[in-house]
């Protein structure tokens, strides 16, 4: 059985790279994305609820559990961080957001949301671990914030294409819709978790965006 001790030495801290759990939250995130685009909303609803009530609970119980905690940390350490040891994890707060926003969204923004929270924000952590030099925020740099903005752009592009009348009104629409991902991104609130409100954010922010364009 490993030790917390050990474990909080040999798990990666939230400034380290980290390429497995990048690699796996965005698969994930990617997956629960054409699950949400392929299938009708009462079933994508359910099979998320159902998700987060076999997952949320055991990360609660965990934090009462030390033998329960160290089987879950032993299973999930390739992408589990130092800091979630005694909290809560992100994927808690990642089901969560991603089931409040397919409670009070629907369609584009919906999709778009989860595509911003599958790619932005751990591109954004690449290029603000790599490169970042200018912080501006919560410890975020303008290099991670700039390619978070980048990565929203394209992703808006690649999912509303065809969707507007002129080509201006679908530039117009990824450029402030990059922006809407980049500075959900950006902001912090303390304790709580980005997983839960990147998506949040980016919903609202898509949400007021597409009503004015429609």
């Amino acid at each position: 059985m490993v030790s917390h001790e050990i474990l909080e030495f040999e798990l990666p801290q939230r400034s380290d790279m980290h390429w497995r759990r990048k690699i796996w939250h965005m698969s994930t995130v990617f997956v629960l994305f054409l699950i949400q685009s392929s299938l009708p909303h009462d079933i994508v609803l359910a099979l998320f609820t159902l998700a987060w009530l076999t997952f949320v609970p055991l990360d609660f119980l965990r934090q009462r559990s030390v033998s329960l905690n160290q089987v879950l940390l032993k299973i999930f350490r390739g992408v589990v961080r130092r800091n979630e040891i005694h909290r809560l994890a992100g994927t808690t707060y990642l089901l969560t957001g991603v089931i409040l926003i397919h409670l009070l969204f629907q369609g584009q923004v919906v999709s778009l949301s989860l595509l911003f929270l599958a790619f932005a924000d751990p591109i954004a952590s690449f290029f603000g671990i790599r490169f970042g030099r200018r912080r501006i925020l919560n410890g975020k740099s303008l290099e991670g914030t700039l390619a978070a903005f980048l990565v929203c752009v394209f992703c808006c592009w690649l999912q509303m294409r065809g969707n507007f009348g002129t080509n201006m009104e679908l530039v117009l629409f990824c450029f402030l819709g990059g922006w809407v991902g980049a500075l959900a991104e950006l902001f912090v609130i303390k304790e709580i978790d980005d997983n839960l409100t990147l998506p949040i954010l980016s919903a609202l922010g898509l949400w007021a965006l597409l009503s004015v364009f429609s």
